[in-house]
């Protein structure tokens, strides 16, 4: 038997939580850059994932890192990992 090396095939994502509206439950926008296909210019996508933040340490303008988990809900497949820069008090 061949002994099989597995890696860590979760997906981080970078963003800026948008919502904290729900309970242990936080909504992340991340932005991905898009080029096209024909004419090679650069477009910006917006996506918006739920991401489970079991501790509701998060807040509206931080920058976070989520990685991919199992499927908590309907939308949740993504887990908040750590606080990557806390929100300016100015804005």
């Amino acid at each position: 038997m061949e002994n099989i090396i597995r890696t860590n095939s979760r997906k981080s994502l970078t963003g800026i939580v948008v919502s904290t509206k729900n309970e242990k439950t936080i909504i992340v926008a991340v932005d991905i850059y898009v080029k096209h296909a024909l004419y090679n210019k650069r477009f910006k996508q917006t996506k918006r994932f739920a991401a489970h933040d079991e501790q509701g340490i998060a807040k509206m303008g931080d920058i976070v890192k989520i990685t991919s988990t199992r499927p908590m809900s309907k939308t949740k497949s993504f887990r908040l990992e750590k606080i990557r820069e806390n929100a300016k008090e100015g804005k």
